[in-house]
């Protein structure tokens, strides 16, 4: 079967595909208007402007949605915290008027020691990592003079 009498039967099947066949423009030749660069190179920068707004607006609200509220939002808070191997952490751990010394290790918590809420003056900050063991030895033996 010759292909113009193919294209025929088709155009006579699905009217509307022969329609849009007919109304696809040809492509522009290189004598036609060339597209403004600067209209388009805008218009990239705007969509990357969006993209960035929408990213932050995300990031911003999964914070938002993760801090706890209500009586629970105060209950908790981790005070200092160091690494003692590789996947393990000792971190004091604020518990009302108490804090909890915590061994942290993979797939498990364990409870060190519980100290007495102390308040740490507010020119004093918390020990960096090579510091945290003196000032924890310190800190524990501070109880037992008490």
């Amino acid at each position: 079967m010759p292909r113009s009498r193919f294209l025929c039967r088709i155009s006579l099947l699905f009217p509307p595909l022969a329609q849009a066949a007919d109304a696809v423009p040809s492509a522009p030749t290189l004598q036609g208007a060339a597209p403004d660069l600067g209209s388009s190179a805008l218009s990239m920068v705007f969509g990357l402007l969006v993209v960035l707004a929408l990213l932050v607006g995300a990031l911003w609200l999964m914070k938002r949605l993760s801090q706890p509220r209500g009586a629970a939002a105060g209950l908790m808070r981790v005070v200092a915290g160091v690494a003692v191997g590789p996947r393990e952490r000792v971190v004091i751990l604020e518990l009302g008027s108490s804090w909890l010394v915590l061994g942290v290790a993979p797939g498990q918590v364990s409870t060190l020691a519980e100290i007495p809420r102390q308040e740490l003056p507010p020119d004093t900050p918390l020990p960096a990592a090579g510091e945290f063991p003196v000032w924890l030895k310190q800190l524990v033996e501070g109880r037992g003079k008490k």
